[in-house]
């Protein structure tokens, strides 16, 4: 959208039936690129919020260079989960099973590491091969038999769950080899001169500057080369100030501390890795379609069934990387691990902006539903508030983010 303020009303309105914004005062011009971009940008204001609440209130304590480590650390598994989630939900589907597959392949991993003596890179390999066979069984009865995504799933929690008791015969197995619980609990090495900050996180942080500010102008430039409505240039410039300064606070506390986490860089690969198929790859794209509208999708020519049991298999190997993570950071398989690990990863989803009716969402938004899921129970913690009150005021933050969905698509229907 333009954002000049001349007088000259006889400009034409812009590609795609937009209004013309000419004679519109600038602060007009804002505010309706704010009304345009609250779903998308909503939650990460609320996170803002959320941060700053909890900053005031544990007296300084949750920005802590400690806390924040530990912030992502205890997160990471939800994290990898929620990413998986998002795309499933985007395609129309739904997944019950994943906490409990979490737990199962978390099991085998101890068993063959533990008992069977297998390196633990081949472990990892191998565990990871079985999260895509079971997702892929699942993927299989739900795009090629017809079975609904929420009854499959539900039968694969159930059979997952028993079968993590069957080879962990109800007992818990540890402890993991050292060189996976760096993986999960460990920092990267530091290597330079010197200094009163960790230096590879210091240049890892640059670099990631750098990638933000590049992403968010080509997106822009490629908005307008298909003659879409890109953000005005004020409110563009307030977010890629807001990106940057969040990321350059976040990498100073970290190298302050022990440097960034292995498990970030994990993290920070699949978020690059997802964001860039579901915005630029064609099956990121089908998966938008096949949720948004799947009649027109298939006459488009869309492969919906090929599309359904690929998104089934990368989620079920999203949970072996997550179980694997959340074992080896607690260094033991637990028969009652991943318990509601399902729900955590559809909330922090549906916080991060997926829509129940599918084909809307963003890989970025379920890291950012994550981080606010995160945020709540850290500072919670922190403040001393009892996990009976935690359970009501995260079940009210889901309330609220779904009836800002419903609300926001009233309101854009209006």
């Amino acid at each position: 959208m333009s954002t000049d303020i001349s007088t000259d009303k006889s400009a034409p309105a812009p590609p795609g039936g937009a209004p013309a914004t000419r004679g519109t005062p600038l602060a007009q011009v804002l505010l309706n690129g704010v009304r345009r971009n609250m779903r998308q940008y909503g939650m990460l204001f609320a996170l803002g919020l959320i941060v700053l609440l909890f900053q005031v209130w544990t007296g300084g304590d949750l920005l802590l260079p400690r806390n924040v480590s530990n912030l992502v650390l205890q997160n990471s598994y939800i994290l990898i989960l929620a990413i998986g989630m998002m795309i499933v939900i985007i395609s129309g589907h739904i997944d019950l099973s994943v906490g409990s597959l979490t737990a199962l392949v978390g099991g085998i991993g101890a068993v063959l590491m533990v008992q069977h003596q297998v390196s633990w890179p081949v472990a990892v390999l191998l565990v990871l091969l079985l999260g895509a066979v079971a997702g892929a069984l699942q993927g299989f009865f739900i795009a090629y038999v017809g079975i609904p995504s929420f009854i499959v799933t539900l039968a694969g929690m159930l059979l997952f769950r028993g079968l993590t008791e069957i080879f962990l015969k109800g007992q818990t197995l540890g402890p993991f080899p050292d060189g996976l619980q760096k993986v999960a609990n460990g920092f990267l090495p530091e290597v330079g001169p010197r200094t009163n900050y960790h230096n590879v996180t210091l240049l890892l942080g640059l670099v990631l500057i750098a990638y933000v500010v590049f992403q968010e102008v080509r997106d822009r430039r490629r908005q307008r080369e298909f003659a879409l409505e890109p953000l005005p240039t004020g409110l563009f410039a307030l977010k890629v100030t807001a990106l940057v300064a969040a990321v350059l606070v976040t990498t100073l506390l970290l190298a302050s501390y022990k440097g960034a986490p292995v498990v970030l860089l994990i993290l920070a690969a699949l978020l690059v890795g997802f964001g860039y198929v579901m915005r630029n790859a064609v099956i990121g794209r089908h998966v938008y379609a096949i949720g948004g509208n799947l009649p027109a999708a298939k006459l488009s020519g869309v492969k919906d069934k090929k599309v359904t049991f690929a998104v089934f298999l990368n989620m079920g190997m999203l949970a072996a990387l997550a179980g694997l993570v959340f074992a080896a950071r607690f260094n033991a398989a637990s028969p009652k691990a991943g318990v509601n690990f399902e729900l955590e990863a559809i909330a922090a989803a549906f916080i991060g902006g997926a829509s129940m009716s599918g084909g809307v969402g963003t890989v970025l938004g379920a890291i950012i539903g994550g981080l606010v899921l995160g945020v709540l129970n850290n500072g919670m913690n922190l403040v001393g508030v009892g996990t009976d009150w935690q359970q009501v005021i995260k079940g009210l933050v889901l309330l609220a983010a779904v009836g800002f969905d419903v609300w926001n698509k009233r309101r854009a229907g209006a």
